[in-house]
């Protein structure tokens, strides 16, 4: 891929519109310092010297597509709390439109608070429910989101799982179809509790450790033959048109019919949280402009290594985004 093939790629990203649907979160960071131990329990006291608050989860994939370029809209359900309210206005400042985000009188809004000393997580405290959404609240959530589907007509909706209860089984069923009727491209990053229920997607995403979960498989030897039989598995089940598989340290792998395995670049990773928002973000946005299956493999394998070079969750730079792909590309 040419120079110039890159720079038209990177400015049509600001014509897509993408709809982000799944479990949002709010990251809580405490950066601080430990100089004594406390003198009630055994642990260090962390002296907190900087509070920061971001968008996690489906929220952190939206922040994502937001960076490359995109209009992105959000869609899940939040607790009717303090962190719901924060939450929304975070997305809001990003530029997310925050129309399909409903509130819940029944569930917290996810919450997690690290905490961090020395470019380090020392703890992580979580509020949340993993339960799946009531009956109340998951008929009235379908029906808004396929009503703005069938209005607005984005090109990709991106399907976040992290089993929090938003994505159950009839969410997921009733919204995949409306997108396959109008012909929307689906993209998924699942999670082991509904690893199969995204029958007909476009591209399925799982990362090599929910592969062996979702599919009870030790997987050990990990290769492009033993990935190819995977894919046979998943598309038995799935019929889907795309296996997309992060290995971590290993790269990626693909599969449509012509299946290829991707080495990671070298980098100096200091955090790998939010790496998989990134991967699916980048890989949804690339793949619905170009339909180059190897392509966004290439390119989001460097997003989310690019990702991992900082602490916390961050969203992927465009610009260092696109340098790095004209770099490695003209190499």
């Amino acid at each position: 891929m040419n120079k110039e093939a890159i720079d038209k790629m990177f400015d049509d990203m600001q014509q897509l519109h993408v709809v982000v649907i799944g479990d949002v979160m709010l990251d809580n960071y405490r950066w601080g310092v430990v100089e004594r131990m406390s003198p009630e329990a055994p642990v260090p006291v962390v002296t907190v010297k900087q509070r920061d608050n971001r968008l996690g989860g489906a929220a952190n994939v939206a922040l994502n597509c937001k960076a490359l370029g995109t209009k992105v809209t959000l869609a899940s359900v939040i607790g009717d709390d303090s962190e719901g309210r924060l939450l929304r206005r975070l997305a809001e400042d990003a530029g997310i439109d925050t129309s399909l985000l409903v509130n819940s009188q029944h569930r917290p809004t996810t919450t997690k608070t690290r905490i961090i000393t020395e470019g380090k997580h020392m703890m992580r405290l979580d509020e949340e429910t993993c339960e799946d959404l009531n009956t109340e609240e998951e008929h009235p959530f379908i029906d808004k989101v396929m009503r703005y589907l069938q209005i607005e007509k984005p090109q990709v909706v991106i399907f976040e799982d992290y089993n929090k209860g938003v994505l159950k089984e009839n969410v997921i069923h009733r919204i995949a179809e409306h997108c396959r009727h109008i012909g929307i491209i689906t993209t998924v990053d699942p999670k082991f509790k509904n690893f199969l229920e995204y029958k007909h997607v476009t591209v399925f995403k799982p990362n090599l450790k929910e592969v062996r979960e979702g599919l009870h498989l030790p997987l050990e030897d990990v290769n492009e033959g033993s990935l190819n039989a995977v894919h046979e598995q998943l598309k038995a089940v799935l019929q889907h048109d795309i296996t997309f598989i992060t290995l971590s340290e290993k790269g990626v792998y693909y599969n449509n019919g012509t299946s290829g395995l991707i080495p990671t670049h070298v980098r100096t990773i200091a955090d790998v949280s939010g790496a998989g928002d990134t991967v699916i973000a980048t890989a949804s946005v690339v793949y619905a402009l170009t339909k180059d299956a190897r392509l966004m493999a290439e390119i989001s394998n460097i997003a989310g290594g690019l990702v991992c070079e900082s602490v916390g969750v961050v969203p992927i730079d465009k610009m260092q985004l696109k340098a790095e792909c004209e770099r490695i590309f003209a190499a």
